[in-house]
């Protein structure tokens, strides 16, 4: 338990899948304007996260790990050369089905998040998370874990950074600085602060 928790923290705060490694930075900077479009795309990147983490982990588990298919009584073949290309079959799938529930319970939402929705297909941060499951050889409750964190640390990112953007349009930002330069720079510190969190230990 204390390892999930540990798990839990890890991918929220200090190995935040945005802050740390800065993965999905694309749609985190064109989403993070105002805070209601920032909110619904952070919940649908921590829902997609946390279906395709475990799903992809017995897909790995099971069909494409080396020795995966010894059930079949194929103990020899290694078909983990093909993680990329089912990961995000995987990923592209569960995103359409998001998208059409988005469009269909929340048109508004669906027409702001516009072309960002099904770009989560390919949002860098889903994949980098499955890698890093795979990578880190977690447990299947190790992967739910780690999937919902790492969606709910992207989720507070943009919308930690949606806020500040509202509050940056009253500022006296200087000229130079104005727009990427100032959001960048806000990353930046955001990633600092989040870091403070490395310092906790559990037990």
């Amino acid at each position: 338990m204390e390892n999930l928790l540990s798990i839990a923290l890890n991918s929220v705060f200090v190995g935040n899948i945005l802050l740390a490694y800065f993965l999905g930075m694309c749609s985190f900077l064109a989403v993070s304007r105002k805070i209601e479009t920032a909110t619904g795309l952070g919940l649908a990147v921590t829902f997609v996260l946390a279906i395709t983490t475990p799903v992809n982990w017995l897909v790995y588990r099971y069909l494409l790990a080396p020795g995966a298919l010894k059930w079949a009584g194929l103990p020899e073949v290694d078909l983990s050369f093909l993680k990329f290309i089912i990961f995000i079959a995987v990923i592209a799938a569960i995103v359409q089905v998001v998208e059409m529930a988005i469009d269909r319970y929340s048109p508004a939402l669906y027409a702001a998040l516009g072309v960002f929705l099904p770009l989560i297909a390919v949002n860098c941060a889903i994949l980098g998370a499955l890698l890093f499951m795979v990578e880190r050889n977690y447990s299947f409750a190790e992967s739910v874990v780690f999937g919902v964190g790492s969606g709910a640390g992207w989720m507070l990112a943009i919308i930690s950074m949606a806020a500040i953007r509202k509050k940056l349009r009253y500022a006296d930002v200087p000229k130079g600085l104005e727009g990427f330069g100032i959001t960048m720079i806000v990353t930046g510190l955001m990633a600092m602060s989040f870091m403070l969190f490395s310092g906790i230990t559990l037990g």
